[in-house]
């Protein structure tokens, strides 16, 4: 690096750009599945969010593909005893009109769960609690809130107690939680409330096997998920087994998702396909790799032509071809690592910076803009790929210039030929 800064210059900002390119997209992605607050449990979920079923008295290849409907959460999700917690709640938030007497009108963005809602997810409560079963049993008007609607309607942190209301309706505060980014899509809203205070309850159709909630099982561990599966197949069959005499048929699709599955299965009637969405992110990560390393290498190689009296010196001296080639890998890798540690920054900046652009769904709308914060862009996972990421680049650049220079003749070397 010192010797031929011009060369080692050229070399890090072409392996950064390499570097960056692919972690932002590894970003985008990993957003969408990877653990963190208040879906820090996302490893374990299993997600339906969408169901299909189709009818006996319907035209041949008809089906209803959407949401799960409040008859099938009763007799199939609320029988499961294996899973930790089960939660349904409202598939999307929805926009509403917040108000009372003593400020102006605001809009804000509301979900309606259940009480399991608050065991799947683990959001920080400032003030006050989640609202209980006996509370949402009895259709209670209670909310929760985010600190931020609380400061808009009551002007102060701690409003737990009072009253105000959405859409024309009374509602008092129970709980504070600090604001949650756009990007948790199963738990994102500024106002949560129980379904059963509303009309979702009385909004589903096909005779309310359809309706419009989604469903999360969180197993106890990893190793219960087979099981929960188990579960969920046995209480279906024997659902739709009951609903024969109406003629309501179950389609799978393979549910009940993960969470990867899920976030990249955005389509009730489409048929998961993991390995197809994949494919096509390794074969982007390949193209991405495999251009600039065609040209690091050609520098890597002149690079190398400059030290091939040193190369000689040392195989004169008894160094092996294997000495040789694990020496300049290694002295590349570092000079990779080094690009690797720019790209990573310049990548986790971007995403920062331009989270609005980055980060928000097509189809998706919310009042705020996606807040992304540090521990949600980087974990392991992202660290270990950018590593990895950062091997292949070094072998793909300097594999074989460095195979070519450790079999070069020591006499040549010598005489720099």
């Amino acid at each position: 690096m010192r010797k031929q800064p011009v060369i080692t210059a050229v070399s890090i900002i072409g392996s950064a750009l390499a570097i960056f390119l692919i972690m932002v997209l590894v970003m985008m992605d990993q957003i969408k599945y990877a653990p963190y607050s208040p879906e820090s449990n996302r490893d374990r979920w299993l997600v339906n969010k969408y169901m299909s079923i189709s009818n006996t008295n319907w035209d041949e290849g008809g089906q209803s593909n959407g949401p799960v409907g409040v008859r099938t959460i009763n007799d199939v999700y609320r029988k499961m005893t294996v899973p930790e917690a089960v939660t349904a709640f409202c598939v999307y938030s929805r926009k509403a009109t917040l108000e009372t007497h003593a400020s102006p009108s605001i809009t804000a963005d509301y979900l309606t769960t259940d009480a399991e809602f608050w065991k799947v997810m683990d959001f920080t409560f400032l003030y006050g609690n989640p609202y209980d079963q006996a509370q949402f049993d009895s259709s209670q008007p209670v909310a929760v809130i985010t600190r931020s609607v609380a400061r808009k309607l009551f002007n102060e942190d701690n409003p737990v107690g009072k009253e105000f209301k959405m859409n024309m309706i009374p509602y008092r505060v129970v709980g504070v939680v600090k604001d949650v980014s756009t990007l948790a899509t199963s738990a994102y809203a500024q106002v949560w409330v129980p379904y059963t205070s509303t009309n979702d309850t009385s909004t589903g159709w096909c005779q309310d096997v359809m309706g419009p909630f989604s469903v999360i099982m969180l197993p106890k561990s990893k190793d219960d998920i087979p099981l929960v599966r188990q579960e969920f197949e046995r209480l279906h069959r024997a659902y739709f087994e009951s609903l024969k005499d109406e003629g309501w048929t179950y389609i799978q699709r393979s549910r009940p998702y993960d969470q990867e599955t899920s976030a990249k299965t955005p389509w009730a009637n489409i048929e998961a396909d993991i390995e197809s969405e994949n494919r096509q992110s390794y074969i982007i990560f390949g193209i991405l790799l495999l251009v600039p390393a065609v040209n690091l290498s050609s520098m890597t190689h002149s690079r190398l032509r400059r030290q091939r009296k040193d190369i000689g010196i040392r195989r004169a001296f008894g160094a092996t071809r294997m000495s040789i080639l694990y020496d300049i890998l290694v002295e590349n890798f570092l000079i990779t690592i080094v690009a690797g540690i720019i790209g990573l920054c310049a990548s986790v900046i971007f995403a920062l910076t331009a989270s609005a652009a980055l980060f928000t769904p097509r189809y998706y709308e919310a009042s705020l803009p996606p807040a992304v914060s540090l521990d949600m862009l980087l974990n392991w996972n992202v660290l270990a790929m950018a590593i990895g990421f950062c091997f292949v680049l070094n072998l793909l650049s300097a594999g074989i210039p460095a195979l070519q220079a450790s079999r070069t003749n020591i006499v040549n070397a010598l005489s720099s030929k």
